[in-house]
């Protein structure tokens, strides 16, 4: 690791509980500071309405530490939007927004677009599909932009079990340490298996700076708007990685940072999602690393069939949105 890295890690990660949810008000209110928080969703109906809960809860009528609370529904068939608006959030259709412009399918696509209907000063993404959700994962990652005027861009970090039954009971503290009921640690970072097969060799190899981060590909995290609408979007799930490595470029290391949140348990998908997954990341490294290098975006998987093993062929992810300042609809409403 390099030695810039080390002292990065010394003064830019930091545990939830180093800021306590008073002293985050007190910031707020001090620099008039606001603060939305995302949620795209996709058939979550199971898991969205909890979420919203504890966030309207908690950080907007016990603190009010959130100012808008907007689930970004990307075309659900199930009740997504129904719960998320039942539980107190605003509810946005994907293709409601700047439909000038066709949707394309893809997680990046809605954070992208999600700039268009939020005004915060701060943005917090929060993946819809999480289980046990702790409000930290929005106070945290948002705290240090709160207190720190240097910090543009923050990541979640935590433990990633594999399955619920890792937990032997109760989530870890956010100090990282296992709660007085005990976990099973040597499960405990079993998740994340794009992350530590694909996403941290190519940070590490690439992009040594940002060796440090914990959950590169999380989330769950928050950024400055000044930031996020100067940086591009890939339409898919290459959005983390590709966000990481435009705000290293655009801000510097030093104005990114990571909060411990403890544990995330959420649904993992199959193998076979995992692979387009990473195909769709590498091909978002790949891009920055040599834009006029021409790569086939295409991945080749494997089913058997009667006849022996049938491939099936899908696009790999390579659009990518231009930063929301070069959107018209964008400027002119932010000039309103």
């Amino acid at each position: 690791m390099l030695e810039e890295v080390e002292r990065w890690l010394t003064r830019r990660s930091w545990s939830a509980a180093d800021r306590t949810l008073d002293r985050l008000l007190l910031a707020k209110a001090a620099r008039g500071t606001t603060v939305s928080v995302v949620l795209p969703a996709l058939d979550e109906e199971a898991t969205v309405g909890g979420i919203v809960s504890v966030i309207r809860r908690e950080l907007m009528e016990c603190a009010p530490l959130v100012d808008e609370l907007v689930v970004i529904d990307s075309g659900s068939t199930d009740r997504t939007a129904e719960t998320a608006a039942a539980a107190g959030a605003r509810v946005v259709h994907r293709d409601s927004i700047l439909p000038r412009l066709p949707a394309l399918p893809g997680k990046g696509e809605v954070l992208w677009r999600s700039l268009l209907v939020t005004s915060g000063d701060v943005v917090c993404f929060v993946d819809a599909d999480l289980r046990r959700f702790s409000a930290e994962f929005v106070s945290g990652t948002v705290g240090p932009l709160l207190t720190d005027t240097d910090v543009q861009f923050v990541k979640a970090m935590y433990d990633r079990p594999l399955t619920e039954s890792a937990l032997t009971g109760g989530r870890a503290e956010p100090s990282g340490r296992a709660d007085p009921d005990g976990r099973d640690g040597a499960a405990a970072g079993q998740g994340g298996r794009v992350t530590e097969l694909v996403a941290r060799p190519l940070l590490n190899l690439h992009w040594p700076r940002l060796a440090g981060f914990v959950q590169p590909l999380g989330g769950e995290y928050a950024a400055r708007r000044s930031l996020l609408e100067r940086l591009p979007f890939p339409v898919g799930y290459g959005v983390e990685l590709g966000l990481l490595v435009d705000a290293l470029h655009t801000v510097g290391l030093d104005a990114l940072g990571q909060v411990d949140v403890g544990v995330r348990l959420h649904r993992h998908q199959d193998d076979r999602a995992l692979g387009r997954m990473a195909a769709a990341i590498y091909r978002t490294a790949q891009l920055r690393l040599s834009r006029a290098h021409l790569v086939r975006p295409e991945l080749t998987q494997f089913d058997r069939g009667e006849d022996g093993f049938v491939p099936r062929t899908y696009a790999v992810d390579t659009e990518e949105r231009p930063p929301m300042r070069e959107i018209a609809e964008y400027t002119a409403g932010r000039a309103a």
